[in-house]
């Protein structure tokens, strides 16, 4: 807009114009932008870290078996100097443990083959060569702890190469590094497979996605869960295709999402996040002009009161509470405001009027929030700012299997580096 279009515009609209321009940017705190796009003056008032006053401390358990025992005895008397003879009676006092890290170093079996004539007949006779002669000379833990560092500490192949060298004195290249990532997707494919089977079967399903950079474009990872899976699936596109692909004709009772419109329409009933509208209602109270915000702010309070508690109450009681929230919404949505933010966020409620209490259908079956999918969601983003994404679709797909794999066997409690041994076993 130049001034030519400025002089154009009416006092009025003028006036609008710079109150709009006068509003502050948006923040995590009271929108659905991450955190990391805040400004650092946006923290200032932060808490600071550290334990707070009160906090009770938490001391290290020790071991339940421990490879060497140190005993220290007194030899001479405090008060007067004297001996303590080597047969005194002791009495322990106390207990601590030192722990370390022995030396690691590579273990290498070096396999000999060797050639032998026949006793009978004089013919030569050639060993059978080891395994290890045609594949990689890398074991599986090797394999397994390149794939934990790289997927789960986000380390490039490069800060990969030189952990190796430097921490354990073993030489690996780049190449060899990205080999190992290859020959062991069809493993971890197979887990994937099998986790893409129970959400296909799933009564609720939950999805988000993040950018990433794949082949240099702009392209998307995607995350659904459900119970007793986690999928993650990475694409060139944001649209519906990508849902209706991985779960393959597969209807859910319920869909948990944002109010994004591709993550819409996928299951028979759908819940919208609450903790986006939440946000937006922040948004609306820090900078509109009347108290319809705040309304809503409590309303939204106590919707989040029940999705809390819901598990303890009876199904009486909340479907009580679940008509008495409609009531408060249904007058709420038609409350007359003349701030513009509040319009805004009453026409944005108003859209999502029917998803917001579905969870009360289904007690502790269904989250008020989709914050189970963006926790699922922040290693990928974390490894994206680290490593600015994948030079190779395949690349993504290998790593989306893992941490499919990973994160399925998670919801039972797996250690996600034992897993990955698992896998490759």
């Amino acid at each position: 807009m130049d001034r030519t279009d400025l002089q154009r515009l009416s006092k009025e609209e003028l006036i609008e114009l710079v109150i709009q321009l006068q509003r502050p940017d948006k923040t995590s705190r009271n929108s659905s932008k991450p955190p990391s796009t805040d400004k650092k003056e946006k923290r200032e008032n932060s808490r600071p870290g550290g334990a707070k006053p009160g906090h009770e401390p938490h001391n290290r358990r020790l071991a339940d078996n421990p490879d060497e025992f140190r005993d220290h005895r007194p030899t001479r008397c405090d008060r007067c100097g004297g001996s303590v003879l080597p047969d005194a009676d002791m009495e322990l006092i106390g207990e601590y443990d030192e722990i370390e890290l022995p030396p690691i170093k590579p273990y290498v079996v070096r396999h000999r083959r060797f050639a032998c004539r026949c006793a009978e007949c004089g013919v030569g006779v050639k060993a059978p060569a080891p395994a290890v002669a045609t594949t990689t000379p890398f074991g599986l833990r090797i394999h397994a702890l390149a794939i934990y560092l790289k997927s789960f500490q986000a380390l490039s192949y490069e800060r990969l190469r030189f952990l190796f060298r430097d921490a354990f004195g073993l030489l690996v290249s780049e190449g060899a590094l990205m080999n190992m990532f290859i020959r062991s997707h069809a493993g971890f494919k197979i887990e994937a497979d099998k986790a893409k089977a129970i959400l296909r079967e799933a009564k609720v399903v939950a999805s988000d996605e993040t950018g990433v950079r794949i082949e240099g474009t702009n392209s998307y990872h995607w995350v659904f869960h459900c119970k007793n899976a986690v999928v993650h699936q990475p694409d060139y596109s944001r649209a519906a295709r990508v849902v209706e692909e991985t779960m393959s004709g597969h209807v859910p009772q319920v869909w948990l999402s944002d109010r994004y419109s591709a993550q819409q329409k996928h299951g028979a009933a759908h819940q919208t996040c609450l903790a986006h509208l939440a946000r937006d209602t922040a948004f609306a109270l820090e900078h509109g002009s009347d108290d319809l915000p705040l309304r809503f702010k409590l309303w939204f309070g106590r919707a989040f009161d029940l999705a809390r508690d819901i598990a303890s109450f009876k199904a009486s009681t909340i479907a009580s509470k679940k008509r008495a929230l409609e009531k408060q919404l249904a007058a709420l949505l038609a409350a007359a405001t003349g701030c513009d933010l509040a319009r805004e966020l009453q026409a944005k409620i108003r859209r999502a009027q029917n998803q917001l209490l579905t969870f009360c259908d289904y007690p502790g079956e269904v989250e008020a929030t989709n914050n189970g999918s963006e926790r699922k969601l922040r290693p990928c983003v974390i490894q994206r700012k680290v490593t600015n994404g994948f030079r190779a679709m395949w690349a993504a797909k290998a790593e989306a299997d893992v941490r499919t794999t990973v994160d399925t066997a998670r919801l039972n409690g797996a250690n996600p580096f034992q897993t990955i041994l698992d896998t490759l076993a």
